[in-house]
């Protein structure tokens, strides 16, 4: 598939479309298009697929409507439309920092990195509960291995599984690979990435200066209904996509939720050493549920807030654990 630009670029840089699934254009998609125009990158051009036809005052977008189909669908139909040389994919209730791209673009110099993902912040304006369940996804207990997702932490490296919420991609080997093609959502950025990486052999890199920003879903309820989404499908996703998904940090909620009702169990027994082990292992979680709360006091200076993700983290667990086995024991996964 050729690249297809209507005219001259005006400078070297690289066309950016990005491309935004949306199912219908709503007070985010008015918060996030202003602010990609007002990108420190000049070449770019914004795409947004919502189901049905619309119309957006604002200059170098376009509004692709694709009917209801899911938001890998409308990826792959947003790229067919696409003029860019890089994709850089958004969901619509995120909005991009404003050196987004040209942080970004840069490690697209070199020719083995196909893509490039950052995280994606809570945003300060969020409330209460929104800052709740982000801060449930920032702190290292709540967050564990993918804790950089959520803020930025860590050396720029390399990783093999990004989410597409801040995900840029070359078109050609967004092509290679098959381009997204998948019927999971969500999930359908693990397949991509392993795509690019174990077959096509290129690099995704992260960069903790690609921030965006991202509304969360409001702890308790709608925390939990995401969390239970993304643990079903990481648990079939050890069976899927072995590769990036049998790493032990997805199995380490299941096992707490385990040890939490076996050794339970045990402890009513009248053997004294297991009674011993289980309280030793509570006191040890409750250890580090109280590190966890004072490390977001030291960054959000909110003790209330702290206390309230402090709890969030331990019922993010038990949700995570219970619905990661279901995964994995789910024969077929049902949209």
């Amino acid at each position: 598939m050729a690249l297809m630009v209507e005219a001259p670029m005006p400078c070297s840089e690289p066309l950016v479309s990005v491309i935004i699934p949306v199912r219908a254009v709503n007070a985010y998609i008015h918060e996030s298009v202003p602010r990609i125009l007002s990108q420190r990158y000049s070449a770019l051009e914004v795409l947004v697929l919502p189901d049905e036809p619309a119309t957006l005052p604002y200059p170098r977008t376009r509004v692709i409507p694709t009917g209801p189909v899911g938001p890998a669908e409308k990826r792959d139909l947003g790229v067919r439309e696409a003029r860019g040389e890089i994709l850089a994919f958004l969901d619509d209730d995120a909005y991009p920092r404003q050196d987004w791209l040209a942080t970004a673009v840069q490690h697209f110099a070199r020719e083995d990195v196909a893509a490039v993902g950052g995280p994606a912040v809570t945003p300060p304006h969020d409330d209460f509960w929104r800052q709740a369940s982000g801060a449930v996804l920032e702190s290292l207990l709540g967050g564990g291995g993918a804790a950089c997702r959520y803020r930025p932490i860590g050396p720029v490296r390399d990783v093999d599984d990004w989410p597409s919420v801040n995900l840029l991609v070359r078109r050609r080997d967004f092509l290679a690979a098959g381009g997204f093609n998948c019927r999971y959502y969500p999930g359908e950025d693990t397949k991509l990435c392993l795509e690019l990486t174990k077959r096509l052999g290129k690099r995704i890199i992260y960069d903790p200066e690609v921030v965006v920003y991202h509304h969360r879903r409001p702890l308790f309820w709608e925390h939990f209904r995401q969390i239970g989404r993304y643990a079903i499908h990481r648990g079939y996703f050890v069976k899927a996509f072995p590769a990036t998904s049998r790493r032990p940090l997805y199995f380490l909620p299941t096992v707490f939720v385990a040890g939490l009702l076996g050794g339970g169990i045990g402890a009513l027994t009248p053997v004294r050493a297991l009674r011993t082990a289980y309280v030793l292992a509570l006191a040890t979680y409750g250890a580090a549920l109280g590190a966890t709360w004072l490390d977001l006091v030291r960054r959000t200076r909110r003790p209330v807030l702290a206390a309230v993700a402090t709890l969030g983290v331990v019922l993010t667990h038990l949700v995570y654990g219970v619905l990661f086995l279901k995964g994995m024991l789910a024969r077929e996964l049902v949209r």
